[in-house]
């Protein structure tokens, strides 16, 4: 879920320099406005080491109004705190209503470094996180505005900071022997932090990555995101006290400091001869033919999730792998929108009903994602709605993976040029007339809204046992390649 991270964003500093005064006034203008309001604010600032959470900090020290923002800095417990129990100290440390608590270290830190150093196991670190999360319940409950932000490094760069303070003379004694067994151990506090993150986000209270590499994108984003966040709030109460609801918002970080997607990473002019395509087919078809078969004995099931741009190629790559299937093993799910009886359940309601038996295959043309995709962007679900659903998605795929089901997600990427010929295109041949419609090219004018929630999706989504697989899609041919060959690279996997 650290990928969105890692694509190397930057703030030019005359970009910033221009910026940070407009920024500034805004939320002391905002911080006024919080003082009479009837909710405190928590700030949660985490991360890697070596991301900014220091500077983060005192950033924001400067940046608000200090009488009415406290920071408190948890490390290892005091004698005090020791002989009380555990949340003593964190509920001592609880902003009043109408001020800001900043917190630089936090209930997450102590089982987090546990887990890592294997003094605590997988459940007791649930038990741990469980209780963390009964007790944000509760403070959300009373009203509180918990905000949760992690800053990310990924280890290349980790490595390549503490190097840098370690060169200087100046700063070498920040890096600590510490730091450096937790560079080592890096592999294994990211696991454990995505899988925190992610047992712990929810609809009122998301975790929000922000790439720490570059101090004047990070400064900027986590500014403009408390900014975005505190005001939503503050317009919601201010609506809800007058009787109103407010609007649904389809935003996370704030666009105009996210400039980047992984989408926007991909290289799309990869692509394949007609011949080299056709040798290529033939190979990994009859491979996907033995493979299907294996697994079907072993009673490996797979389900494959495909989603993309309208005209991305979907229907095609599931013509190239159902001829390796046995019919009687498989089935193809369409998703449109949902019907009375679907409306009637909760949205997962009818994917769980087509899972498949043991040893055999699914595939989804579109799924569960259309809850942060077409329903976030078009207003369909409302911000909580679409917020908790990354949740509930996760859970919903760690049960099929811990059933021996592989789950493979792909994305079928092309850019909006090549989308606009393949348009063109159907509209010419009388057969794939029917595929065009008002919607796809209206969708079209929210292209980018719907690429910043792909990236959110991916972001939120993307476990170590259901990876999402970005494929480049302006060539046809390569993309058919590359997931019939990942199909068969993740079966082989599976049957060891």
């Amino acid at each position: 879920m650290f990928e969105v991270a890692e694509l190397g964003h930057t703030l030019s500093k005359k970009l910033y320099n221009e910026k940070v005064p407009q920024l500034r006034t805004e939320l002391l203008t905002l911080q006024e406005r919080l003082k009479g309001a009837g909710f405190p604010v928590l700030v949660l600032i985490s991360g890697v080491d070596g991301a900014g959470k220091g500077r983060t900090v005192n950033l924001l020290n400067e940046w608000f109004d200090p009488r009415y923002l406290r920071t408190f800095a948890f490390g290892e417990m005091s004698d005090e705190e020791r002989e009380r129990p555990e949340f003593w100290r964190f509920w001592r440390a609880l902003p009043p209503k109408g001020h800001i608590g900043l917190y630089v270290g936090s209930w997450y830190s102590h089982p987090i470094a546990q887990r890592v150093t294997k003094q605590f196991n997988d459940a007791e670190l649930d038990g741990h996180l469980l209780r963390i999360k009964n007790f944000e319940q509760a403070l959300m409950d009373d009203g509180t505005l918990v905000i949760k932000i992690w800053l990310h490094l990924s280890r290349e760069a980790q490595k390549q900071r503490l190097k840098k303070l370690e060169s200087d003379p100046e700063t070498a004694w920040r890096v600590t022997k510490q730091d450096k067994k937790h560079l080592k151990l890096y592999d294994t506090f990211r696991a454990i932090a995505e899988r925190t993150l992610r047992d712990t986000s929810s609809g009122e209270s998301p975790w929000i990555i922000v790439e720490g590499t570059d101090e004047y994108y990070r400064s900027t984003t986590v500014g403009q995101y408390l900014l975005n966040r505190i005001t939503q709030r503050l317009d919601q109460h201010e609506l809800e006290r007058n009787g109103n609801t407010p609007p649904p918002s389809s935003e996370l970080l704030p666009v105009l400091t996210r400039p980047r997607t992984l989408l926007s990473t991909l290289d799309m002019e990869q692509s394949l001869n007609k011949k080299n395509y056709q040798a290529q087919l033939e190979k990994y078809q009859g491979r996907l033919y033995q493979l299907a078969r294996a697994a079907h004995e072993k009673k490996i099931s797979s389900v494959i999730v495909l989603e993309g741009w309208d005209a991305g190629g979907k229907g095609g790559l599931i013509r190239r792998i159902i001829p390796s299937l046995d019919a009687r093993t498989y089935q193809v799910i369409p998703i449109a929108a949902p019907t009375d009886e679907e409306r009637a359940h909760h949205y997962l309601w009818r994917f769980w009903r087509h899972i498949p038996r043991a040893g055999r295959v699914t595939i989804y043309d579109r799924s569960w994602y259309g809850r942060v995709l077409v329903e976030r962007v078009e207003g369909f679900a409302s911000h909580a709605e679409w917020m908790r659903a990354y949740a509930e998605i996760a859970d919903f795929e760690e049960q099929l993976s811990e059933h021996n089901t592989l789950l493979l997600k792909f994305w079928l990427h092309i850019d909006k040029e090549e989308q606009l010929r393949r348009f063109q295109e159907r509209e010419k041949i009388s057969y794939k007339q029917y595929k065009i419609t008002d919607d796809d090219y209206r969708n079209r004018e929210r292209w980018d809204d719907y690429e910043h929630a792909v990236n959110d999706m991916v972001e939120r989504t993307s476990t170590h046992y259901a990876p999402w697989h970005l494929i480049e899609g302006n060539d046809k041919r390569f993309a058919r390649i590359k997931a019939l060959r990942l199909y068969c690279e993740q079966l082989e996997q599976a049957l060891g």
